[in-house]
């Protein structure tokens, strides 16, 4: 087995999967924002539709979602999409409804006697959001975000479901080609790296913002 070839692909399919990571916090979470305060709206034309987006997302498999969105869309919609683009999508939308409910239990968590205050001293309802709710929200929050990265760093090895190159397929091609079972051991380190820094990251911002406590 040659090694640096085999670290050099598994190199590349990190970079595919660090780019799936990236590119779904990129979206996920301004969206996921969005579908909070939709979810927490009282207008039923906008939480019924964001209540079921949120059901559909939390409880069907996010393999199902990917293969939807990839094979999916063009007998329906005419819409075909690239495969890592498919798996950015898929990713995105389904991540967006799990960092939603996380972001309405923080802002339900925070007392309504806070935003009173607010009110009476002055305080608009775009200032208490993001002046004084949201740091807060923030600092809840940490923890559960903390779970939902370290899963999403594992769960990019999903992507292979639809073709896409990243890390765990090329250790799969290398195992059934060599009969070796090192590139398993190397593509587990691989994600202990990374979730490691992930949990590094988290630990530190927990840190700083300890004196919300």
């Amino acid at each position: 087995m040659n090694y640096q070839v085999l670290l050099s692909q598994m190199l590349e399919g990190t970079l595919m999967s660090l780019r799936i990571f990236f590119s779904t916090l990129l979206f996920s979470l301004p969206l996921g924002l969005l579908v909070a305060l939709g979810r927490m709206s009282k207008n039923p034309i906008i939480n019924l539709p964001v209540r079921f987006y949120i059901l559909v997302m939390r409880g069907t498999p996010l393999m199902l979602q990917l293969l939807f969105i990839f094979y999916g869309l063009k007998p329906i919609f005419g819409i075909q999409l690239d495969r890592v683009i498919s798996a950015q999508v898929a990713f995105a939308l389904n991540y967006a409804a799990y960092f939603a409910e996380i972001f309405r239990g923080g802002i339900e968590g925070i007392p309504q006697g806070q935003h009173e205050a607010a009110k009476v001293l002055g305080f608009t309802k775009k200032q208490t959001f993001f002046r004084i709710v949201l740091p807060q929200v923030v600092k809840r929050i940490i923890p559960p975000m903390g779970n939902e990265f370290i899963t999403l760093v594992k769960d990019t090895s999903l992507a292979q479901a639809i073709g896409v190159v990243e890390l765990l397929r090329i250790t799969e091609n290398w195992v059934s080609s060599a009969v070796d079972m090192t590139p398993f051991l190397i593509a587990g380190i691989f994600y202990l790296v990374m979730n490691g820094i992930v949990t590094r990251c988290f630990t530190v911002a927990e840190k700083r913002l300890s004196y919300y406590r």
